[in-house]
């Protein structure tokens, strides 16, 4: 069983920064794919980022690549996403997941752990 804690959400302004961490716990981290997801107000979960487990291949949405970048640390434990040029449409709560299948897959059904989620909010 693998717990996961994100945190780093907040305020920003358009065209700001943050950078949200989630660490990982009870498992074997290394063993996991990991992957961001947002789900804003009314809206379905979606696909952010993801990192392979071994070789830490990155994969992005359409929407935020450029933007955004995934990165992960074995020896802590821990998957970043630092997220610049921020945008309104960025605004959902963010949460990581970790996923036991052999490849990243955009769809949330196939991660099997998941964080409580960080709020990102960002002004126009």
């Amino acid at each position: 069983q693998v717990q996961l804690v994100e945190s780093g959400g907040g305020l920003v302004q358009a065209g700001g920064s943050l950078r949200l961490s989630c660490a990982a716990s009870g498992g074997t981290f290394s063993s996991v794919n990991m992957g961001w997801f947002r789900q804003a107000p009314g809206k379905e979960r979606e696909f952010v980022a993801g990192i392979s487990r071994s070789d830490s291949m990155t994969y992005y949405a359409d929407s935020v690549k450029g933007r955004f970048t995934i990165s992960r640390d074995n020896a802590k434990n821990t998957v970043y996403l630092q997220m610049n040029n921020l945008k309104p449409e960025d605004t959902a709560v963010y949460y990581c997941a970790a996923s036991r299948y052999s490849r990243i897959y955009y769809s949330p059904r196939q991660y099997n752990y998941w964080g409580q989620g960080t709020q990102v909010t960002v002004s126009s």
